[in-house]
């Protein structure tokens, strides 16, 4: 089978001795980078995937272990979903604010976090997105979130190589709700094809998760 074009993203959240270990991956509907998902799975043993553009028969997503949880919303064709191959994870989806986006109620340990699989398309203004988001915080106001998002959006703020006209949008937008970027430290980018590569898959998170993490309580 041939090499599959799609990105990746990772973070890691710690409190204590505990830990959640998160992946975001595009899979770009394609059929060969399922196959690739599954194996990353079994060799990093992650906790939760946030998953853009998943693979789908009949708008369902196959090609998934049967160990593994899938949750998407809405109907027709799905541009995100979130994959959950920890079976000691309690996880509900929230169905008032899931309809592109996937929006779930994390319980891993002792964190606790809402957990947002997005997918900015780029065909689409960016500020609808932004609503999108508001909607959510304003739904979890108070407590932990965490964004993975295929932004679209190409900024050196992110160690990407250019600069494109939504990054602007973007930062301000994050930095008026006080959203922070906190993709780990990597020397690859998040985006290769056969017409290049780019950083636009962003980790987002928000200052009650950041607080929670070093409180350490």
């Amino acid at each position: 089978m041939g090499k599959a074009h799609y990105q990746q993203n990772s973070a890691t959240l710690r409190k204590n001795q505990h830990q959640t270990y998160c992946l975001q991956i595009n899979l770009q509907h394609s059929r060969s980078a399922i196959y690739n998902m599954m194996k990353i799975i079994e060799k990093e043993e992650p906790d939760l995937i946030f998953v853009q553009e998943p693979y789908e028969y009949q708008n369902k997503p196959v090609g998934i272990g049967k160990k593994c949880r899938i949750f998407t919303a809405g109907n027709g064709k799905h541009r995100s979903a979130i994959v959950i191959p920890n079976n000691k994870i309690d996880a509900m989806l929230i169905t008032q604010i899931s309809n592109e986006d996937t929006v779930l109620d994390i319980m891993h340990e002792k964190m606790k976090f809402f957990a947002v699989s997005m997918y900015l398309d780029i065909e689409e203004q960016i500020e609808n997105s932004f609503t999108n988001i508001d909607e959510i915080l304003q739904f979890a106001k108070g407590t932990n979130i965490l964004i993975a998002a295929d932004s679209n959006s190409r900024s050196k703020t992110w160690r990407d190589k250019i600069t494109n006209s939504r990054r602007k949008k973007l930062e301000e937008y994050l930095a008026s709700r006080h959203l922070h970027i906190i993709n780990e430290e990597s020397e690859m980018f998040t985006f290769h094809n056969s017409r290049g590569t780019s950083s636009i898959d962003l980790t987002i998170t928000n200052n009650n998760l950041i607080a929670d993490c070093m409180s350490g309580k």
